[in-house]
């Protein structure tokens, strides 16, 4: 009862015309940003990270959570009718989406995502209501021992689950700690890896960095790809309602994936697109009729959806709970909370309750309009997506600057995000996954702290990680993955060796 009556008091706060507002924007932004390709919810959250200086903190966190949740609903839309995913997330999305709309049911499957997407978000929100607090008081017994191997593990399961080479993710993870380590020392006041440029003093801004890698390098990405001219499916009201056998089908698909994307979405290093495809391979594996996916399946847009809007909200959990932010967007939200003067980990609840229900009623909030929202708006979202490249890229590049530089007023800012974006462009097209700098870029300082005290307490006994059970069964862990991580190109190389039996 206790913790309805907290959400009842965060639901009516959330409603407060204030909150109601930021909400508001927050998710037709979101929106709007999954309609578009080539941008993405990282690039929006950098954009609107500087105006959430001038708001208070629980409307700063209710406005860039709606984007990043709002993104996942307006993934789909570019998807279902242009066969261009408006984020990585809807990626899968587009396989059996677009084949839907080139057969007449482009509004049942966006009804169809906007239902199921819902739904996953639902269960992953009582799900956070309930494990949120439990993991909170859990790691009120961590000591700094705990706090690195907790993050150790974390920023390991980042780079073994990335996109594809798991040992380029776990080297990007080494530049990030790299580049979280330049400016003055906290203990020492010595200056680190800034190499005499005295504007790399207070360090590497997380806007800059975040806006380049993500932002700027999308946007070279796009203009040196740009697609085909494509006409998006023209959608009727009367075309949305889905058959009884279609609801049917949709039905399980849905409740599978939005529990495989909120129990894998509490978990550090597990993204949205990871586990929107691992939905997307179940209902496959598990079909009776495996050949219909591809050729426009109810299944493969169920499912995804709702793992990929599960897995969004469950990612909250080991954020707030842990400090341990689950994906890149969860890092710069960790960012943009550290720069209020808030730190999530196991104090955030005792410390800022008000806030964390607050957030929670923002959630039910925000899901709400979206689910209010997202069918009335798709003839608005298909002229939107008419909006010439030419057009847009050079405006959100220009945005991009203004916003950079409102930060911290320093044209070296811009600089640098225009250099991040041209490595960001590199990386992508050298296939290097990028999500694993930036997390090891926000987690390097906390890990270097907690590994300094826990150091200076033990008085330099490295085996002060293994003498707390906790601890040392989590470094037991990080060791083992690590492990495994480095040793599976050995394994691809000495498969490739091998000499393939009777062959002379």
């Amino acid at each position: 009862m206790e913790t309805l009556g907290l959400l009842a008091g965060g639901i009516g706060s959330a409603l407060s015309p204030d909150l109601f507002g930021l909400c508001l924007v927050g998710v037709l932004v979101g929106m709007l940003v999954g309609v578009l390709p080539g941008i993405g919810a990282i690039a929006a959250i950098s954009l609107a990270l500087p105006i959430t200086f001038h708001l208070d903190p629980t409307g700063a966190l209710v406005m860039l959570a709606g984007i990043f949740y709002g993104t996942q609903y307006g993934g789909s839309t570019a998807s279902i009718l242009l066969n261009l995913p408006g984020t990585a997330t809807s990626a899968v999305t587009c396989l059996d989406g677009y084949p839907l709309a080139k057969q007449g049911r482009a509004g049942m499957a966006l009804f169809i995502t906007t239902i199921s997407s819902f739904i996953g978000a639902t269960l992953a929100i009582v799900v956070m209501m309930v494990l949120t607090p439990a993991l909170a008081r859990l790691a009120m017994s961590f000591s700094a021992a705990e706090y690195f191997a907790v993050m150790l593990l974390g920023l390991i399961a980042a780079s073994a689950l990335s996109t594809g080479s798991a040992l380029k993710g776990f080297l990007m993870v080494l530049v990030g700690l790299a580049l979280g380590m330049i400016g003055l020392d906290v203990n020492s006041g010595q200056a680190r890896l800034t190499f005499g440029v005295f504007q790399l003093l207070d360090g590497i801004s997380l806007v800059a960095l975040a806006m380049g890698l993500f932002g700027v390098a999308e946007v070279f990405n796009s203009m040196a790809h740009p697609d085909a001219d494509r006409r998006a499916s023209r959608v009727r009201l009367r075309d949305l309602i889905p058959t009884r056998q279609e609801f049917r089908a949709s039905v399980n698909p849905t409740l599978r994936g939005s529990v495989l994307g909120t129990v894998l979405g509490s978990l550090p290093g597990m993204g949205a697109a990871v586990t929107s495809f691992m939905a997307y391979a179940l209902e496959r594996k598990i079909s009776s009729t495996p050949e219909r996916f591809g050729k426009g399946a109810i299944e493969g847009i169920a499912a995804p959806e709702a793992a990929n809007n599960a897995t969004v909200q469950a990612s909250f959990i080991p954020t707030l709970s842990l400090g341990i932010p689950g994906d890149p967007v969860m890092a710069i939200m960790l960012g943009a909370m550290m720069i209020h003067g808030i730190v999530p980990g196991p104090r955030f609840m005792a410390e800022n309750g008000p806030m964390f229900w607050s957030l929670i009623g923002s959630f039910w909030v925000g899901n709400l309009l979206l689910l209010i929202l997202n069918i009335p708006l798709v003839g608005l979202w298909v002229k939107v997506l008419s909006v010439p490249r030419k057009v847009l890229y050079p405006a959100v590049l220009f945005f991009v600057c203004v916003g950079v530089y409102t930060t911290r007023s320093n044209v070296f800012d811009i600089y640098l995000t225009l250099g991040f974006g041209v490595i960001g462009y590199l990386m992508n097209r050298f296939r290097f996954p990028t999500a694993p700098l930036l997390l090891g870029f926000v987690l390097g300082p906390m890990m270097e702290e907690n590994l300094t005290r826990a150091l200076v307490i033990s008085r330099g006994d490295l085996m002060v990680f293994f003498y707390r059970p906790i601890s040392a069964m989590v470094m037991i862990c990080a060791l083992a993955l690590l492990i495994v991580t480095l040793l599976a190109p050995v394994r691809t190389w000495w498969k490739g060796r091998r000499p393939v039996e009777g062959a002379a």
